[in-house]
């Protein structure tokens, strides 16, 4: 792959990082190779492909960019899928040792954690990610118990689906006096909005599935480290293992990274629109959305990130208005899975993983990058018509005007 200036911004990066090295007439994007071997013209050396298990040219230039994008100086590692990625950095935990989990996350990561409690390699501790004051004392509590490299603190920030904000970097030197291990699951805000490396953390993880690739036509997942010890780990893990990625889908990634920071401007921009005429909606109860001075983790998100992020979650009164909310949308997709260009809508205790502290009514919005306008005459509409009872009549064209967003 062709150098890239470090000193870049993250939207350059997007664009310019993981490509081909300028020569005559080589290609300007990175081509897909298929195949599950490699030419052998003598013995093996280490970095030689070998078997396509352990390595396909097709993630170099992914995993290149997603690293530049991270700030570290070493390439990322792609996985088959999120939860992939996820394992690979659980298994940095020693077996005995103990998992300090938000107790709002993604329900993936929830569950293989507690899965993997109940097979006795590892304790779980769950905790309240916003509240510093608890998180820090547990981390207190656990240094007489376990000893340095044991304790793992797994920090989610934007929390899925509650949006609690966590103060990374207070939260990462306090683990990091114990001896942990702290992972951040940046698939939320993205490297456009923030960079957990510069905060301390040592592992970040992302679900590629989500706004990396963009356009819900991949399943991905990768951990990005600056640590080349911590890498090789991480690698092997993945190469025993085998939650290795298809080159076609990395190839699509990589695609969809190239729009990364023009489809995150775009959908931060009305996602904020949306939160503030959400919140004066007389059919809402309550909108959880970091960039409203309202919101409890407003002061920390401003502090910290580049953003607010793509997601809103509303409540509703309850659980019968969200489901008839969200079959009343035209526009908005009611689907699982965030981050595509697509706008989606779902009550997230609909899905039986969800944390029972997550309300009934809740339902999370994925905002997209379709016209601002559009999205909330569409909500809007929706929304009365889920307060009335009535989410199952004809729909009525709503005048385009009302759809206007200032």
């Amino acid at each position: 792959m062709a150098s890239v200036r470090s000193d870049l911004a993250p939207d350059t990066l997007t664009v310019a990082a993981g490509r081909p090295p300028r020569e005559h007439d080589a290609p300007v994007n990175a081509p897909i190779v298929l195949t599950t071997t490699y030419h052998e013209t003598r013995a093996p050396e280490p970095g030689d492909r070998v078997y396509a298990r352990g390595s396909n040219p097709t993630w170099d230039p992914f995993e290149e960019a997603l690293g530049a994008l991270e700030g570290s100086d070493l390439p990322a590692l792609v996985f088959a899928s999120g939860l992939g990625a996820a394992a690979a950095a659980l298994s940095l935990v020693p077996t005995g040792g103990v998992v300090v989990l938000p107790r709002h996350a993604y329900a993936g990561s929830l569950g293989l954690a507690a899965d993997l409690a109940a097979q006795g390699r590892f304790e779980l501790c769950v905790v309240d990610i916003a509240d510093t004051g608890a998180v820090l004392s547990e981390l207190r509590a656990l240094a007489d118990r376990f000893d340095a490299g044991q304790v793992m603190l797994w920090l989610e920030s934007p929390t899925n689906p509650m949006l609690e904000v966590a103060e990374l970097s207070v939260l990462t030197d306090a683990a990091h006096a114990i001896g942990a291990v702290v992972v951040a699951d940046n698939t939320f805000n993205t490297p456009i909005v923030h960079r957990p490396l510069d905060a301390g953390v040592d592992v970040v993880l992302h679900s590629v599935t989500k706004w990396l690739a963009g356009h819900s036509d991949v399943v991905l997942g990768a951990l990005v480290t600056s640590d080349p010890t911590r890498r090789e780990r991480l690698l092997a893990h993945r190469t025993l293992h085998g939650a290795i990625a298809g080159p076609f889908e990395v190839w699509l990634a990589l695609r969809g990274l190239r729009t990364l920071a023009l489809r995150m401007e775009r959908s931060q921009g009305t996602a904020l629109a949306l939160a503030h005429r959400l919140a004066e909606h007389p059919a809402v109860r309550r909108v959880r959305y970091p960039g409203l001075p309202s919101d409890p983790g407003h002061e920390r998100a401003a502090e910290q990130f580049e953003g607010f992020g793509g997601i809103v979650s509303i409540e509703l009164d309850d659980v019968a208005t969200a489901d008839a909310l969200v079959a009343a949308v035209r526009l908005w997709l009611p689907a699982t899975s965030l981050g595509g260009v697509e706008s989606l809508v779902e009550r997230r205790r609909r899905q039986p993983a969800e944390p029972l502290t997550v309300p009934e009514a809740l339902v999370r919005l994925s905002v997209g990058i379709e016209n601002p306008g559009d999205l909330w005459a569409d909500l809007d509409q929706a929304l009365r018509r889920a307060a009335a009872g009535d989410a199952h009549l004809p729909h009525a064209r709503a005048p385009r005007e009302a759809g206007q967003l200032s």
